[in-house]
């Protein structure tokens, strides 16, 4: 069982940035896939980056990239999701993700959830 913990999120203005944090502990595995999703009101939730916990490969989504930044930090367990330029289409609350093993996008391709973190941009 892994327990992942967000924080990080608020009210920014529209250009401004954030750094989320998600912190993991429990049983995890050099093979995990680490991810950030979100979902803004009345909509899906959707992926928004990933990472392998060993080789640090990195994954975005079209909307995010050149804008947001995702990395890890393996000696504390922590995946961090930094936030620049940030738009109001970004509003959303963004959770933390782990896949035991090989990269998904699908939210229901994952394996542990935290409980989220909200982002508001205001214009």
């Amino acid at each position: 069982q892994v327990q992942l913990v967000e924080s990080g999120g608020g009210l920014v203005q529209a250009g401004g940035s954030l750094r989320l944090s998600c912190a993991a502990s429990g049983r995890t595995y050099s093979s995990y896939v680490m991810g950030w999703f979100r979902q803004a009101p009345g909509k899906e939730r959707e992926f928004v980056a990933a990472i392998s916990w060993s080789a640090g490969r990195t994954y975005y989504t079209d909307s995010v990239k050149g804008r947001f930044t995702i990395s890890r930090d393996n000696a504390k367990n922590t995946v961090y999701l930094q936030m620049n330029s940030l738009k109001p289409e970004d509003t959303a609350v963004y959770y933390c993700a782990a896949r035991i093993t090989g990269l998904d996008y699908r939210p229901s391709g994952m394996d542990y959830w935290g409980k989220g973190t909200l982002v508001t941009v205001s214009s």
